[in-house]
């Protein structure tokens, strides 16, 4: 029997799948590269934001002392002290400022009551590391003005829980930083940071053995601290519970200040801040010795 053998053309048949799967192949990259492009992006996000999350406690002090706190403002303050068995004593206050430079000056002048009116506190406060704060308290009681020492910087504030070294901004190279942790203050993310003197000398300034500061994450305003006091069990919170944006700048419109030992509550300063305005017109001779010793 004869055998016939079929040939088949596989050339006839491959052209039709050939262009089916050219097709394939080009719908095939152009999908991958969308995801590409996507995941590009994804990723970007996701960086951007690990970027602000990924910040070292450093970074994120040099931000707290590069924050804009504003320039040529005029206030008015009212102070509230208040002793451990609840009684008020209540000042009111005027306060300016101003930039210098780098530098930063301001003068705080006493109204109410009484008797601490027309006493008045002047403070130029150094950018520079190596130079130290220059502080001016006029007493009328003693129509003198006098010069807060360095080693007196420790010392109450007009007997507020504040000290003459709260009143000027620390200088970042005095200090170590550690990240703690993150958490939050009144529902707001904030950074947990540990800041601990290079030396004696700054301790021996600021009164501070150690400081845990809280930095919210949004502004980096320092919202809450807790200071360890040198020489003893006794401890200074920091509370900011307003703070507000006025002209772009963030102000901390209500302040607690409180000194404790333990649990027991030794006494508290709130400080007010009211009527607050910036890039006002300013004497330079507003900020002054003379000046303090005129009053308003």
């Amino acid at each position: 029997m004869k055998t016939t053998t079929h040939t088949v053309n596989f050339d006839m048949d491959r052209t039709p799948y050939a262009s089916r799967n050219k097709t394939w192949h080009r719908t095939r990259m152009i999908v991958n590269k969308a995801l590409q492009i996507t995941v590009g992006l994804v990723l970007g996000l996701v960086l951007g934001v690990s970027t602000v999350w990924a910040l070292s406690a450093n970074e994120i002090m040099e931000k707290v002392d590069a924050r804009d706190d504003g320039d040529r403002s005029i206030a008015e303050m009212e102070m509230v002290l208040i002793d451990k068995s609840g009684n008020r004593r209540v000042r009111k206050i005027r306060s300016f400022g101003r930039d210098q430079g780098e530098d930063t000056q301001s003068v705080m002048l006493f109204m109410e009551p009484a008797d601490v009116r027309d006493t008045g506190f002047l403070t130029f406060d150094y950018d520079a590391p190596e130079a130290d704060d220059d502080q001016w308290l006029y007493l009328p009681a003693l129509r003198k003005v006098k010069r807060i020492a360095t080693g007196d910087k420790t010392g109450s504030f007009m007997g507020s829980d504040f000290s003459y070294s709260d009143m000027t901004k620390p200088n970042l190279e005095d200090y170590k930083f550690q990240l703690l942790k993150e958490s939050e203050v009144r529902g707001h993310p904030i950074w947990v940071i540990g800041r601990t003197p290079v030396s004696q000398d700054v301790i021996e300034e600021t009164g501070y053995t150690k400081s845990i500061l809280y930095v919210r994450k949004d502004n980096f305003v320092v919202v809450r601290a807790i200071h360890f006091l040198d020489g003893g069990k006794k401890r200074k919170y920091l509370d900011v519970i307003q703070l507000k944006q006025i002209d772009g700048i963030w102000v901390a419109t209500e302040t607690h200040m409180t000194t404790k030992r333990g649990k027991t509550t030794l006494h508290k300063t709130i400080i007010r801040q009211h009527n607050m305005r910036f890039n006002q017109e300013l004497e330079d001779s507003l900020f002054t010795t003379r000046r303090l010793e005129k009053g308003l």
